[in-house]
């Protein structure tokens, strides 16, 4: 649906280079920008967008950062990593960035390692306590004092960050999990390798979450996930190249319409002041909105070119001297190049 491919003006304002390429996902907290490249997060000042900090640099051994995300107040960052662990880290008043601990904290293993029922068979001949991740570590959220992390070892889990605990592991899929987004009430939904997206809500009698629905079975692997701002609109994007966009009504969740634009698999989508931002394998950012009128269907309003490789990670950031005014809106995109490009998007209509 690319009706419409010029209704946005654009441009690049800046291009950061990361110290190493491959960049696997960005995030902004305080006005800084993250970006992870390998086994290394780089940190930007987005006042000026000079690089101030680069930390994980003594842990080659953690493979690539899969995700990143905050603590509510910010103070603190979780980064979840290809070695099974999740990272806590502090960041102090010079801006710097000092490990705390990584999860399950060695308190808790301790704390569950002498009763043979914590243990869980995730390969032949082979346990590991049900809180500990046995795969790569794909995406992190944190909501409402909780932070559920997924993975590819087919599980979602959900940890308490005052304690530091893990309350919650569900065996969720048949494949690999490679995203979850959470509503504010608590909805859970994890997409995957096997081609589902699921849906999970708290049973409060029985303090654990249950499927709900299912939806799919999709053509292909999902990738990415994203909410609306009024969490009404769920989007899903695949190796098919296609982003489908469900509706969610009275008890079920329906697929509303098809986005076809793009040449190559969906690898990130956000939503950010009522657009929907899309990366792809054919190296290109798409910026689609919904129409006015009678037809309400989303159309691609704008193409953003200019990474040599995959664009792997999409954010926005609308405050601080960073952020949109007169509705501009600024989306930072980091591609396996090397290259977090800064774009600046005034619409012209």
């Amino acid at each position: 649906m690319d009706r419409n491919p010029s209704s946005f003006n654009h441009h690049c304002i800046a291009s950061l280079r990361t110290l190493t390429p491959h960049i696997t996902c960005l995030a902004v907290n305080n006005n800084l920008l993250y970006a992870a490249s390998v086994n290394l997060i780089n940190v930007y000042d987005l006042s000026h967008y000079t690089h101030v900090d680069v930390f994980n640099d003594n842990n080659p051994s953690s493979g690539f950062v899969k995700s990143i995300t905050f603590s509510s107040d910010g103070s603190r960052i979780f980064t979840a990593h290809q070695d099974c662990k999740i990272r806590i880290w502090l960041i102090t008043s010079s801006k710097r960035h000092r490990v705390l601990s990584s999860l399950p904290t060695v308190k808790d293993k301790f704390r569950r390692c002498m009763v043979p029922r914590n243990y869980v068979s995730v390969r032949r001949h082979r346990k590991r306590l049900w809180i500990q991740h046995c795969d790569t570590v794909s995406g992190l959220v944190v909501n409402e004092g909780v932070m559920y992390s997924v993975s590819w070892d087919k599980s979602f889990k959900i940890w308490d960050l005052e304690s530091f605990r893990c309350l919650e592991s569900v065996k969720a899929h048949e494949d690999a999990i490679n995203a979850v987004v959470v509503s504010n009430n608590g909805t859970v939904y994890t997409a995957s390798a096997d081609g589902y997206i699921k849906v999970w809500e708290k049973d409060n009698k029985l303090k654990k979450h249950m499927l709900v629905r299912t939806i799919g079975k999709m053509k292909s692997t999902v990738n990415t996930l994203s909410l609306n701002k009024d969490e009404t609109d769920l989007f899903s994007g695949g190796c098919d190249g296609a982003i489908c966009c469900w509706k969610r009504k009275k008890n079920d969740v329906v697929k509303m319409e098809i986005l076809r634009g793009h040449g190559g698999a969906i690898l990130c989508l956000i939503n950010v002041e009522g657009l929907l931002v899309s990366g792809s394998t054919d190296r290109t950012v798409r910026i689609w909105k919904r129409e006015k009128g009678n037809s309400g269907m989303y159309c691609c309003k704008g193409v953003l070119e200019g990474h040599e490789k995959p664009v792997k990670s999409l954010v926005a950031f609308t405050g601080g001297e960073g952020g949109d005014s007169n509705g501009v809106v600024r989306v930072f995109s980091g591609s396996l190049d090397g290259d977090v490009r800064v774009w600046e998007l005034f619409p012209l209509d």
